[in-house]
């Protein structure tokens, strides 16, 4: 795992990709952070927390070659055929991701440090929202990692990634109105859909994540996030698995 770790880390850097996406998140932390520091407001969080969207759009770009170019180039045999099993494989190759990926946020330490030293923060404040962050991307990277297993072009994967990151992270539950009714089967219908937009609000990305915003501490929010994280990385060895005995 660490050599494939070490492969796909470096492969960032050999392509403008890893640079494309550092300076992405670096100019977007940097305006916000002028932003947040002009109107006097002493928190990073607000600027961690404006970075989910543009996460939505940069880590397709970080995700779309991860699998699809392997294939594409006929790599992915000799991935088949190494003594390692699959499931290194795609943790070495999310772990390299998810590596660039947190790289992108060191500049919110220094963003940090500059408040400390004129004020007073709540520096648990900035913890909670930078973990929140980074699980968010964890979970964007496996989706990306998954979608990237199933095609061998990079352009239709980052299409198609970029897409449900944008609907996976939009707060359907507020679209919906629940019905009101007298009778019987209005009130089980409207039942129904107010149990509908229950659910959604529990399984909405956007909400578990403004929690760590919000400094609600969880231990059910990191679990739901490192469970999705978890799941698509095993759908993309299972994906993986089927194609070495296709």
């Amino acid at each position: 795992m660490t050599a494939i770790f070490k492969r796909e880390f470096k492969s960032y850097f050999a392509t403008p990709i890893g640079y494309t996406v550092l300076a992405a998140f670096y100019f977007f932390l940097s305006v916000f952070f002028v932003q947040i520091y002009s109107a006097g407001v002493p928190q990073i969080s607000w600027v961690i927390m404006s970075m989910s969207t543009v996460a939505i759009f940069v880590l397709p770009v970080l995700t779309m070659r991860i699998i699809s170019e392997d294939r594409k180039q006929k790599v992915d045999q000799a991935l088949f055929t190494a003594p390692v099993s699959l499931t290194s494989v795609v943790l070495g190759k999310f772990l390299a991701a998810f590596a660039v990926y947190a790289i992108g946020f060191l500049p919110t330490v220094i963003f940090e440090a500059i408040l400390m030293s004129n004020i007073t923060v709540n520096f648990m404040s900035y913890i909670y929202s930078l973990l929140g962050i980074l699980l968010l991307g964890a979970c964007l990277i496996a989706i990306g990692m998954f979608i990237s297993s199933l095609t061998e072009s990079s352009v239709i994967s980052a299409i198609i990634t970029l897409l449900i990151n944008i609907v996976i992270l939009f707060d359907f539950a507020k679209l919906i109105t629940v019905p009101t009714a007298e009778n019987a089967f209005g009130k089980i219908w409207a039942k129904l859909v107010e149990w509908f937009v229950w659910l959604l609000e529990k399984l909405s990305f956007m909400t578990v994540f403004q929690n760590f915003g919000e400094n609600v501490f969880s231990i059910a929010d990191i679990v739901y996030f490192l469970s999705i994280t978890a799941v698509f990385i095993f759908l993309c060895v299972r994906s993986l698995e089927r194609k070495r005995w296709a």
